[in-house]
């Protein structure tokens, strides 16, 4: 007589020994990103409480626009750490580069230009990821050499001056002026954030980008094209910081290598802040942009309690390291279970 064996459990089907679904439940409760958002959010409510003038409209105003240009490039950044390749060291000064090539190139029109600098910002980028993908070198190193190669050849080029729009140049006094009462760098910010979410939330490269970040091991034995994605990650990164260079370049009407200033870290701590997993295969672009919010909003309301930029640095600084611990317990809090 035969012994017929119970079916292995499969996708959508609950194990005999769950018949309520509690294991669907447990994977339903709030992660480390959503805990360090609401954690940090309430922290920013109950501190604008107390300041006065913060929830005014033109406050308000102020604090999506400061969050737009670092918003923009954490968004891109965000594809590389989702990977698995930690962070861009070199993604400021990417920006600067960025922004003194679009205002040298401008010579051959405003969309030449634009185009260009696409390109230009997705080359640098992409050429990190090739190193990266290709040869297992380590991000941290790759990166960090590549920023200084592009400081040393942009102040070869520029002879240390900063470049400015020919004189034919466009003008761009109207990236000053809200539309709607919006700044446009936000309504950018937004659709970045939007066709960034679209793209690693509903495209098999997205999907094969988390899955390569949850597990190396897995991607490479289900065959997943490693090179092409690290790659491509880098690309998104490239391009998104482009936009941030352009928008700096035009509305300063100048560029130089001090537009860099705490753009790597302020980008860092938006996709830590977020909750994204510094080991990769967890994150959200829209999570990202939050914590871009996040902290402009949180660096606005020490600007308008009177702290100085020391302070606001040391508070943001505090921030992404409490994020850290905080993600490093919850997810192994969940393994031990």
């Amino acid at each position: 007589m035969s012994v017929q064996t119970p079916a292995p459990a499969t996708a959508g089907t609950r194990p005999e020994s769950d018949p309520e679904g509690r294991g669907a439940s447990r994977r339903r409760r709030p992660g480390p990103a959503q805990v360090a958002t609401a954690l940090f959010l309430l922290l920013l409510l109950a501190g604008s409480l107390t300041t006065e003038g913060f929830y005014s409209l033109s406050n308000m105003t102020a604090i999506a626009n400061a969050a737009a240009v670092v918003g923009i490039i954490a968004v891109g950044a965000t594809a590389i750490v989702l990977g698995g390749h930690l962070f861009s060291l070199s993604i400021g000064t990417t920006v600067a580069v960025c922004a003194m090539f679009f205002l040298h190139v401008l010579r051959f029109g405003m969309v030449p230009a634009l185009a260009l600098t696409l390109l230009f910002g997705a080359a640098l980028l992409g050429v990190q990821g090739w190193l990266v993908g290709r040869f297992g070198a380590n991000p941290i190193i790759v990166t960090i050499g590549a920023g200084a190669l592009q400081e040393g050849a942009a102040t070869w080029i520029s002879g240390g001056t900063s470049v400015y729009p020919p004189p034919d140049a466009p003008d761009f006094s109207w990236l000053a002026s809200p539309l709607l009462g919006v700044p446009f760098p936000v309504y950018v910010f937004v659709v970045v954030t939007v066709v960034g979410e679209v793209v690693l939330r509903r495209t098999v490269f997205g999907r094969q980008l988390i899955l390569m970040g949850e597990s190396p091991q897995a991607a490479r034995s289900a065959a997943l094209p490693t090179s092409r994605l690290t790659v491509t990650a880098f690309v998104c990164a490239g391009l998104t910081a482009a936009v941030a260079g352009v928008l700096l370049g035009a509305f300063n009407q100048s560029g130089t290598l001090t537009t860099t200033g705490t753009l790597t870290y302020d980008s860092i701590a938006a996709i830590l802040v977020g909750g994204a997993a510094v080991t990769g295969g967890r994150g959200s672009v829209l999570r990202t942009a939050v914590g871009a919010l996040v902290l402009a909003a949180l660096a606005d309301m020490l600007l308008l309690r009177g702290y100085s930029t020391p302070v606001q640095l040391l508070a943001l600084g505090v921030i992404v390291v409490a994020v850290i611990l905080l993600n490093h317990l919850t997810s192994h809090d969940k393994e031990t279970r």
